[in-house]
């Protein structure tokens, strides 16, 4: 139905509730003594103004302005110059399973869980203040010395949580929820550095370097650091679960 017509019908609506309703006060009035000398055109007229009144405004009624006041203050620590290069990304969903139980009054046993899924976007790459190297005008080579291990320089992570479980004795607070948050971006990290991400942003410098060089017919030596630099650090990871297992 068009608004139009839906306003129509509204206050014919109200005409003929408002009618009978005029009506009825008319009979109850001319009971008393007060009301016997009131004419009913009168209460008729009176009571479809009123009708014609209140249907106008439930009609036309607006919604009340919500006033949003919002304020912000900025302080700025430090700025410095910066060198890094983002060279790979990766998109995670981590579950994060959280519980804690402790004893009410030393008996009763009280235990309070959260499942979280977190999803999130590690951008891992190099900064380049910590390379090291020598440069060869002559013969217009750079020997690469010393290779950092990629590292993650970004993530941005979204949390939510199925399955919440506490009681009124054990109730999550403020601090657990920042516990969880902080626990599950530490193991969405450490799940970011076992993946291939170090090793695709190593492949990616390696490319960078050496197209950069030939471009400018100079030469890139020991591009075997910059592998070995990403690959080394799971091989010390995967020697020390052998040695504990």
């Amino acid at each position: 139905m068009k608004p139009r017509n839906l306003r129509k019908l509204l206050w014919g609506i109200g005409a003929i509730l408002l009618f009978f309703l005029g009506l009825a006060v008319y009979r109850m009035m001319a009971t008393t003594s007060v009301g016997s000398g009131v004419p009913f055109g009168l209460m008729l007229i009176i009571g479809l103004l009123l009708g014609g009144a209140l249907v106008y405004m439930l009609v036309n009624r607006k919604r009340t302005p919500t006033t949003v006041v919002e304020s912000s203050h900025t302080v700025v620590e430090s700025i410095r110059k910066v060198f890094k290069v983002v060279l790979s990304e990766g998109h995670f969903n981590e579950i994060y399973n959280y519980e804690e139980s402790k004893k009410l009054f030393s008996l009763i046993p009280s235990t309070k869980k959260a499942l979280v899924i977190i999803q999130g976007k590690v951008l891992v790459g190099y900064d380049f203040s910590k390379f090291k190297w020598e440069a060869d005008e002559l013969q217009r080579s750079l020997r690469i010395v010393d290779f950092p291990a990629p590292e993650v320089l970004s993530v941005e992570t979204d949390y939510k949580y199925y399955n919440i479980e506490e009681n009124f004795f054990n109730m999550f607070s403020r601090d657990d929820l920042a516990k969880i948050q902080q626990n599950g971006k530490k193991q969405l990290i450490e799940a970011a550095k076992q993946s291939h991400l170090p090793q695709a942003a190593a492949e990616q410098m390696r490319t960078l370097l050496t197209e950069l060089l030939q471009s400018k017919n100079w030469n890139l030596i020991n591009t075997s650091l910059i592998t070995d630099a990403a690959t080394l650090p799971n091989r010390r990871a995967d020697n020390v679960e052998k040695r504990e297992l």
